[in-house]
């Protein structure tokens, strides 16, 4: 039966995940510490996980046995100089990244994930925590699994004073990214894994305080942001979590949105669609480096939003805000066809690139972008910026194709997270990279997860100085 002509309610019961009987049954203090509202006959997430564990070591053990020589790939020299471009070097379980295809996460697009992950009584988007459930285990979570993730999120949700009191002394002029690293890093004296590894830990329980913290650090991601938010532009007072709301929703009424339920929409479809895009981008990459070397989820992850606060990463999305509303400004009221294609033309002619067009990988449109068009389509089709980023999508792709300078010619999903999220009155630019951050932690954790649970190695790629690549490619300098 095709995927089109399934209910959601029976796709999501096709695909639900049954309870899992875990094979690791040792009870100890750590394991029972915690213990969350979950329904008696749903297997909890670190259940779920722990049952598959067994599996896929053996898998990966079997993988390497019979095919550890096996060549997989060329590199050249252009690779190498041009940012390890293509270079079949990284495991990353969640997501695969298709050039013509897009994102699929553990082999489900985006429209099949919005069918498929549990909604919020009322919705109509994804709920984040199903996506989380999705990348660490493989499976599609019940309702009631996705439930009572939510709650247990919101029980670990409460930030140290401390942490709370280092946001509060940040100059408001520091940048919010900034501030979000740091406070992801100050997180660092909660550590479950730094205090177990100084105390000694056998290997096979890396994992579990890796899901500990990693579980303890998405639960208060939200409360941080928004500090940092009504810190730097609103009055400083941060209400609570809701013990009985989804993520989404928490996140949205922290920043103070709740009041609109197509923004409480919107915020679920934004975390879900900006977790995970494959392990090489430089967010992904560097949390996956940093945690190879044992160091906290807390420590790996802010080194990661380091690496997304960069412009030619996370900051794209304002970029392409701001390019637009320069548009507007240089353009005046009369946006034709032909005048914007001349302002495009007059962007590249400058050797500026056109914002939020382009990949290193994709060779399409991104899926990420049609999902927000597809949202803007039903919830402010008569916006004028939104007409305007339609209008540019209409006409860029013929421009940058004839200029013949750009591999892929189409929108990511940069070129329309800004218009939506300014259209719901959350109008400051210099925000939007944290929320980023926010949902860019459920993609990665789960990596970090994984790789402590399979004993996945320090990561050490061999380097080459430009004279020693000479050497090795037969060239004279």
């Amino acid at each position: 039966m095709a995927l089109s002509t399934l209910s959601r309610t029976a796709l999501r019961r096709a695909m639900a995940t049954q309870p899992a009987a875990s094979s690791w049954t040792q009870q100890t203090a750590f394991n029972t510490a915690r213990t969350y509202a979950t329904p008696s006959k749903s297997a909890t997430l670190k259940e779920t996980f722990a049952a598959s564990l067994p599996e896929k070591i053996e898998q990966i053990k079997k993988l390497r046995k019979d095919y550890g020589s096996k060549v997989i790939g060329e590199v050249t020299l252009d690779q190498v100089y041009g940012g390890a471009r293509g270079i079949k070097s990284l495991v990353w379980e969640g997501s695969v990244l298709d050039a013509e295809e897009g994102i699929r996460f553990r082999g489900k697009t985006i429209p099949e994930c919005q069918e498929l992950l549990p909604q919020a009584p009322g919705g109509s988007e994804p709920l984040p925590e199903g996506l989380f459930w999705l990348l660490l285990t493989g499976e599609v979570p019940t309702e009631d699994q996705v439930r009572a993730l939510s709650a247990e999120w919101a029980a670990r949700s409460d930030v140290p004073s401390f942490v709370t009191e280092l946001i509060d002394r940040c100059p408001s002029d520091l940048h919010p990214m900034a501030q979000f690293s740091l406070a992801v890093t100050a997180l660092e004296h909660e550590s479950s894994f730094s205090k177990a590894y100084q105390k000694g830990m056998k290997k096979s329980e890396y994992w579990e305080h890796t899901f500990e913290d990693s579980m303890d650090l998405i639960a208060k991601l939200p409360t941080i942001a928004a500090r940092i938010y009504r810190n730097v532009f609103k009055d400083g007072k941060v209400p609570a979590v809701q013990k009985d709301k989804d993520y989404g929703y928490n996140m949205a009424n922290l920043l103070g949105f709740a009041e609109n339920s197509d923004f409480v929409e919107l915020m679920r479809l934004y975390l879900t669609i900006h977790t995970d895009h494959e392990g090489g981008n430089v967010s992904a990459h560097t949390t996956h480096l940093v945690g190879s070397a044992l160091s906290s989820p807390y420590l790996s992850l802010a080194a990661g939003l380091n690496g997304l606060a960069g412009p030619l990463h996370g900051l794209a999305n304002q970029e392409v805000l701001r390019w637009l509303q320069e548009m507007k400004s240089t353009v005046g009221s009369d946006l034709s066809d032909e005048n914007v294609k001349k302002y495009l033309w007059d962007t590249l002619k400058s050797g500026r690139v056109v914002p939020g067009y382009g990949h290193a990988v994709l060779r399409k449109t991104d899926p990420r972008y049609i999902s927000q068009r597809e949202f803007a389509l039903k919830h402010l089709p008569d916006d004028p910026m939104f007409k305007l980023v339609s209008q540019v999508y209409k006409i860029a792709p013929g421009v940058l194709t004839e200029h013949g300078k750009t591999k892929n010619p189409y929108p990511n999903v940069d070129a329309h997270s800004g218009v939506l999220l300014q259209y719901y009155g959350l109008t400051e630019q210099n925000y939007y990279t944290v929320l980023f951050g926010v949902s860019r932690a459920l993609g990665v954790l789960p990596q970090l997860i994984i790789d402590r649970a399979v004993g996945a190695p320090i990561e050490r790629p061999k380097s080459f100085s430009t004279e020693a690549w000479a050497k090795l490619v037969g060239a004279k300098l």
